[in-house]
């Protein structure tokens, strides 16, 4: 048997079922999330400094998601998770 497994025996898969779904560099949700809640802040209350905030923001979070593409996915389970433990 070989390093890369028997012959004959692999399967196709195609690109978008491995890598996860990213929207301008982000997880979809991430982008989402963020997004709505800056222009909802900046048009909808007039706070347009926000806009730079949020750029910032999303080239921040691009960053972290291209070190690890899966980093919101481990701090959304972090923060599930229970804080202590119970006897």
């Amino acid at each position: 048997m070989s390093a890369q497994g028997r012959e004959g025996l692999e399967v196709p898969l195609h690109r978008s079922l491995v890598e996860p779904m990213l929207l301008a560099g982000l997880p979809r949700t991430v982008a989402l999330v963020l997004w709505t809640s800056v222009g909802a802040f900046a048009f909808g209350l007039h706070q347009i400094w926000l806009l730079p905030v949020g750029i910032a923001a999303h080239v921040a979070a691009a960053a972290a998601t291209k070190a690890d593409p899966h980093i919101f996915d481990i701090i959304l389970l972090a923060l599930k998770t229970q804080k202590r433990l119970d006897p």
